[in-house]
Order: C-alpha cells, then sequence, then structure tokens
C-alpha cells in the first residue's frame, strides 16, 4: 500500500511513470492526473500520451487538468491519485504568467509563479489522499543556455524541494532503478 505522498524522480526515460503506476497497480480505481495538455500538431506527443494511456488498466479515471489544488482538496473522492507530472505543469503555469518572457517575469511572472507553485506544494503538505507525484530532476543537466530555461530549472528544482519536504517518501529512478532518498519514519 502506497504511503500518503510519495515523491517519484527522474529524468526523461527514466522509468519514473512506470514506478509510479506499479506503485498503485493493486488499486481498481485510480485518478490518473495528466498535466500534459495537447499539443495540436505533433503527432510524436499523441503517440507518447497514447502509450501512457495503454499502460494504464482499464478501471483506471484520468483527469487531464493542471489544477492540482483542487484535485488535492477534494475529500468527495478517495481514490489514490497519480499526477504525471509537476514538469508540465510548471510549463503551463508559466505559459499562463507569461514568465519565458525576461521582462514578463521581472514585471511580476516570477511572483505569480511561486505562488501557483507555494499553493500547490501546500495543498501537496494537506492533502489526505494517498497521492504520487512524478516529476523531472533536471538539475544534474547542462546548464541551460537561456535565461528561460535557467529559470524553468530552478523554479522546478525548487518546487521539487518543497514536495519532496511534504512527501512521505521520496524516490529517484535512474536507468529504471529504483533508489529512495527519503523513506517514512519507522
Amino acid at each position: 500500500m502506497p504511503l500518503p505522498r510519495t515523491l517519484i524522480l527522474g529524468g526523461a526515460r527514466s522509468g519514473k511513470s512506470t514506478r509510479a503506476e506499479q506503485l498503485l497497480a493493486a488499486y481498481e480505481d485510480v485518478l490518473y492526473v495528466a498535466t500534459s495538455g495537447t499539443r495540436d500538431g505533433d503527432p510524436e506527443w499523441a503517440q507518447r500520451v497514447e502509450l501512457h494511456r495503454e499502460r494504464r488498466p482499464a478501471s483506471w479515471r484520468t483527469a487531464e487538468t493542471c489544477e492540482l489544488e483542487a484535485v488535492l482538496g477534494d475529500r468527495q473522492d478517495e481514490a489514490p491519485v497519480l499526477i504525471d507530472c509537476l514538469a508540465l505543469w510548471l510549463t503551463t503555469v508559466m505559459d499562463e504568467c507569461e514568465a519565458w518572457d525576461d521582462a514578463a517575469w521581472a514585471a511580476g511572472g516570477e511572483r505569480a509563479v511561486q505562488r501557483r507553485c507555494d499553493a500547490l506544494a501546500e495543498a501537496w503538505r494537506l492533502t489526505e489522499r494517498r497521492v504520487i507525484a512524478v516529476s523531472n530532476e533536471v538539475g544534474m543537466g547542462v546548464v541551460p543556455a537561456t535565461a528561460a530555461g535557467r529559470r524553468f530549472r530552478d523554479t522546478l528544482g525548487r518546487l521539487n524541494m518543497a514536495v519532496a519536504e511534504a512527501s512521505e517518501r521520496v524516490l529517484l529512478v535512474v536507468a529504471g532503478q529504483v533508489l529512495t532518498i527519503k523513506a517514512p519514519a519507522v
């Protein structure tokens, strides 16, 4: 049985989503929250999304949303939640706040993004649902060449830290191998 709050970190194609699904495999009813959105005209992206869908049990429900605070705060639905993923959620938030633009970032975009990240971390901390979130670990790679890229990497790193702090368990997936970063207190 998964713990109430588990964060699974890893690089692209490391196996983090598969591991999250395995942790909830015993549950017939799971709410799978897909934060990826659609990318019209991108057949490769559509294929990735379809592979994720095919891998999940037919009894699991899917919600395509970035309203994670509402999902985490829902006390009517007792099904475990799998959020895939926080990096794509942050991409949407930065789009909404026009935070990719240097001037918009300086003129309030940074504060707006930070408010959304703080609200998500607080909802994560307060949720009574069993929940697993997947997120990319982007701090181990090359320093992005653009200010917007560094902004995203740094913001995601801080979001991951806040969610990890409020989690009972944190796992890192590397080449399909799972490393325990934080284990529940015994």
